[in-house]
C-alpha cells in the first residue's frame, strides 16, 4: 500500500493486516532522519522535511556524519560507533541553523544507524526535569489507588493534564483482542467513548506487535504530507529500511483515514504491557492537529511504565488471593472425602463448597451411569446427554470449558437459562465419569463503537461510524477464568489420587500442598526478580549520581534525587511486605499450649523503641492460655500493638488496653486505643492487602500488617474484626477457637 496520503484514493482494507507498516519509506514532516551505514557512519538515505536545510547544508547523501548539517553531529560519532543492535539512545538537543534546537535520537537496527532529529515545538519544556512535579503528583496519587479502575482513571487524568489534548482513554484488550475503554478524561470537544468496545480488526496483529515494541507513538496531523526517504544511488536496490523505532515514521493511510472518520486531527498512544505482553493502550486524541513535545511524550511513557507495573502487581496479588481462597475451599472438600469410598456422596455433603470452588450456580457428578445434581442444573437426562457429547469431543487434557455452550452444541439451547456455561473435568480413563459445573445465561448489553458485524470487502475506506452500537448478548454465561479452571483441575487430581486410585490420603494432600507452594514460590520469585531489582537500581544509580555530581546540582535537583530514592525505597518495602504476606500462607503451623500474657508482655517489651520518650498508659490483664502457633501469634500481637502505638502518636494522653472475653466456643482477644480511629464505612477494607485508611505522609506503613493478622487468625480457625470512630480510637478483635477440653 502506498505511503502517500490522499483522502480520495480508495484503500484496500483486505491487505491492511499485511501492509509494510515498519518500512513505509517516508516520515512525518516534523524533522528529518539520516540512515547511516554502521561501519563508516556514512549517510546512505535521508528524509528531510525542509528544503531550506538542503539548501543551507547540501545533500548529506554519501557523506560521513562529521560533515553533514554543517558538522552539527560530529560530536555524536563516538556514541554512534558504540551503539549495540536493537538499541535507542537520546543524544540531547542540537541547534540546526535557524530552525531551533532539534531533539536528537539514534536507533541501531541491524547494520543501520538511524539518526532522528525532531523539530522543536513552541513553548515546549526544556527538559524532563521541568515535568517532574507532574510526574510526582501522579506517583503520589497511585499510591492511594486501591483498585485497577482507579489506577486507570488517575493515569488518564494526569496524561491529559500533561499533554493538553482533548480526550485521553485507557483501552484494554480482551482475550480475543477486542478493546474496551475502561477509563476516560476529556473536555467537551470530542464525544465520550467510555465503556465502548472496538473490534479486533481496528488494530491488526502486526500493529499490536509494533505497539508492544514501541511504547509511544504520535500522529500530529491526520492530513500531513509524508516526506519520502531518498536513498544514495548505490543503495537503490537494497531492501526497504526498517523504521520501526523512529518517532517520525509515517503511518498507514488507512489509519489516517480512520482518524479523519473519528474526527480526530491528532492522536498519541502509550502502550501498557503486562509481563512483556500488550495489556492495553493509553489512547489520546485532539480534534485539531497538535504536536506533543518530546519531553512530554517521555513523561507520558514513564507514567505508562509505572501504570504497567501497578497493573501487573495488582492483578498478581488479586490472583494469588483468589487461589488461596479456592484452596481453602478445596481443603474443606478433601476433608469431607477423607476416608469415604463414595466420593460422590462425600462431595455432595458440602454443596456450598462444591459450587464455590468454581463460583458456579450448579454442579453435577456423573460416575458409572449415576448422576447427582447440586444447585441449578439441567435435568438428569440432559446432563447425561451432555456427558455423552463431551466424551466424543476432542479437547486437550482432562478439562473442557466454554461460556457459549449453545453455540457449540445445538441441544444445549434447551437449557441455556441454567447452563450456557459449562466447566467439566474427566475423572476416569475407563468410564464416562465427569464433574461438571454450570453457569446460567447472563443477558447483557454490550456497547460497541460502531457495528462490529460490518466487514470490509474490496476497495473501501475505513468505517465511518463510531456511534455507540448496542448488541444484546444472549446464550452466554460469565467466562471461566484461569483461577476457576485451575481449581477444577486441582480437584480432579485430588479425586483421582485419593478416591479412584485409592492412593494414600495424606500423600495426595501433600501433593496438592506442594503444588500450591510451588506456585506461591514462583510468584515470590517473580515479584523479587521483576520488581525488587529495578527499585535497587533506581536507588543505586541515584546514589551514584549524588556522589558524582552533587556539587553541580542545585537544591531543587538534590530534592528530586532524594524523592526518587525515598519513593524507590518505599516501593521496595511494599514488595518485601508482599513477599512476607505470600509466605505466610505456606508456613507450617505448630500449635502448642502457650501463655498469652507472657507473649503480650514480651512483644510490648520489644516495641519499647517504638514509643521511646512517650508516656503511654498500658492496661494488660491476665490472659488465658491458648492452643496456637507461638510464632504466628507473636506476629499478630506485634502488628496490633505496633498499630496502637503508631495511631496514638498525636493523642495527648495515649492509652492502650489489651483485653479478653470468652464465649462458648472461643477466646476473644482485643487491643483498644484512644488514637485517631477510623471511619466505620471503610471497615471492610482494613484487613485487605495494601488497604490503608490514612495517607502515608501521616502514618507510615504499607497496608500488609492487618492482612497478615487476618490470614494468621483464619488459619487458626478464628475471626477478625474491628470497631472505631474518627478521633475516638479503635478496637481490633481476634478469636482463637477452643482446643478439646479448653472450655470445660
Amino acid at each position: 500500500m502506498s505511503s502517500r496520503n490522499s483522502s480520495h484514493i480508495p484503500l484496500d482494507l483486505s491487505s491492511c493486516a499485511s501492509e509494510p507498516i515498519r518500512t513505509p519509506g517516508a516520515i512525518q514532516p516534523y524533522g528529518m532522519i539520516l540512515v547511516l551505514e554502521h561501519g563508516s557512519l556514512t549517510v546512505k538515505a535521508r528524509a528531510i522535511a525542509r528544503a531550506e536545510v538542503l539548501e543551507a547544508y547540501g545533500d548529506p547523501l554519501g557523506h560521513p556524519i562529521d560533515r553533514v548539517l554543517g558538522g552539527a553531529l560530529a560530536h555524536c560519532r563516538p556514541l554512534l560507533d558504540a551503539m549495540d543492535a536493537g538499541t535507542t539512545q537520546f543524544l540531547g538537543a542540537q541547534a540546526i541553523g535557524a530552525h531551533g534546537a532539534h531533539q536528537v535520537l539514534a536507533h541501531r537496527i541491524g547494520e543501520d544507524v538511524i539518526v532522528e532529529l525532531e523539530e522543536p515545538v513552541a513553548g515546549e519544556p526544556g527538559s524532563l526535569e521541568d515535568l517532574y512535579p507532574s510526574i510526582r503528583r501522579f506517583l503520589e496519587a497511585i499510591e492511594r489507588a486501591p483498585t485497577l479502575a482507579e489506577l486507570c482513571d488517575i493515569a488518564a487524568t494526569h496524561i491529559r493534564q500533561l499533554t493538553g489534548l482533548d480526550r485521553v482513554l485507557v483501552y484494554r484488550f480482551d482475550e480475543d483482542w477486542n478493546g474496551a475503554v475502561v477509563a476516560e478524561d476529556r473536555n467537551d470537544v470530542l464525544p465520550s467513548y467510555l465503556d465502548l468496545r472496538f473490534p479486533e480488526s481496528d488494530i491488526p496483529a502486526q500493529a499490536r506487535e509494533l505497539y508492544r515494541q514501541n511504547r509511544v507513538r504520535l500522529i500530529a496531523d491526520n492530513n500531513y504530507q509524508p516526506v519520502p526517504l531518498v536513498r544514495a544511488a548505490g543503495d537503490a536496490a537494497a531492501p526497504p529500511t526498517d523504521l520501526s523505532p523512529v518517532s517520525l515514521r509515517s503511518v498507514s493511510p488507512v489509519h489516517l483515514q480512520y482518524m479523519r472518520n473519528m474526527g480526530t486531527g491528532a492522536s498519541m498512544s502509550v502502550s501498557l504491557l503486562r509481563e512483556g505482553q500488550l495489556w492495553g493502550l493509553i489512547s489520546c486524541h485532539n480534534q485539531q492537529p497538535r504536536r506533543v513535545p518530546y519531553h512530554v511524550r517521555t513523561a507520558c511513557e514513564f507514567i505508562g511504565q509505572i501504570l504497567s507495573l501497578q497493573i501487573a502487581l495488582k492483578e498478581r496479588a488479586l490472583g494469588v488471593e483468589q487461589r488461596i481462597a479456592r484452596r481453602a475451599i478445596q481443603v474443606r472438600l478433601l476433608a469431607r472425602m477423607a476416608g469415604d469410598q463414595d466420593f460422590m456422596a462425600a462431595l455432595g455433603r458440602d454443596q456450598h463448597s462444591l459450587l464455590a470452588l468454581t463460583e458456579s450456580a450448579g454442579a453435577a457428578i456423573v460416575h458409572r451411569g449415576e448422576c447427582i445434581l447440586h444447585g441449578e442444573c439441567p435435568s438428569q437426562p440432559q446432563v447425561m446427554q451432555l456427558v455423552q457429547w463431551l466424551a466424543a469431543q476432542q479437547h486437550e487434557g482432562d478439562l473442557f470449558f466454554t461460556e457459549r455452550l449453545p453455540s457449540l452444541w445445538r441441544e444445549a439451547d434447551a437449557f441455556a437459562d441454567v447452563a450456557s456455561g459449562v466447566l467439566a473435568i474427566s475423572i476416569s480413563q475407563v468410564h464416562d465419569s465427569f464433574v461438571l459445573w454450570f453457569r446460567p445465561e447472563v443477558v447483557r448489553t454490550v456497547r460497541w463503537g460502531g457495528d462490529p458485524r460490518k466487514e470490509a470487502t474490496g476497495m473501501l475506506t475505513p468505517r465511518t461510524s463510531f456511534e455507540g452500537w448496542k448488541e444484546t448478548v444472549r446464550r452466554q454465561s460469565l467466562p471461566w477464568n484461569a483461577v476457576d479452571r485451575d481449581a477444577a483441575l486441582e480437584l480432579r487430581a485430588a479425586i483421582v489420587d485419593i478416591v479412584l486410585r485409592k492412593a494414600e490420603e495424606m500423600a495426595a494432600l501433600n501433593e496438592q500442598l506442594l503444588r500450591s507452594n510451588k506456585e506461591l514460590e514462583a510468584f515470590s520469585y517473580s515479584v523479587s526478580h521483576d520488581l525488587r531489582a529495578p527499585f535497587r537500581h533506581i536507588v543505586g544509580y541515584s546514589e551514584l549520581l549524588w556522589a558524582s555530581a552533587s556539587e553541580r546540582l542545585n537544591d531543587s535537583e538534590k530534592r528530586f534525587l532524594d524523592t526518587i530514592v525515598e519513593s524507590a525505597q518505599s516501593a521496595g518495602t511494599l514488595v518485601d511486605d508482599l513477599l512476607s504476606f505470600s509466605q505466610m500462607g505456606r508456613s507450617t503451623m505448630g500449635q502448642i499450649s502457650m501463655d498469652m500474657t507472657a507473649l503480650v508482655e514480651d512483644v510490648r517489651h520489644k516495641l519499647d523503641m517504638e514509643y521511646a520518650g512517650r508516656s503511654i498508659q498500658w492496661q494488660v490483664p491476665s490472659l488465658p492460655r491458648v492452643q496456637a502457633d507461638p510464632g504466628m501469634l507473636r506476629l499478630v500481637w506485634q502488628n496490633l500493638l505496633a498499630n496502637a502505638i503508631k495511631f496514638t502518636r498525636d493523642t495527648p494522653q495515649p492509652m492502650i488496653e489489651v483485653g479478653h472475653q470468652r464465649s462458648d466456643t472461643e477466646d476473644v482477644f482485643f487491643v483498644r486505643d484512644n488514637g485517631c480511629g477510623f471511619d466505620m464505612r471503610y471497615v471492610d477494607k482494613l484487613f485487605g492487602v495494601f488497604q490503608r485508611l490514612h495517607h502515608s505522609d501521616e502514618y507510615e506503613g504499607t497496608g500488609i500488617g492487618l492482612a497478615n493478622v487476618h490470614r494468621i487468625i483464619t488459619r487458626h480457625g478464628g475471626r477478625t474484626w474491628a470497631e472505631g470512630e474518627v478521633g475516638s480510637g479503635a478496637t481490633f478483635f481476634f478469636t482463637i477457637p477452643f482446643a478439646t477440653g479448653d472450655n470445660l
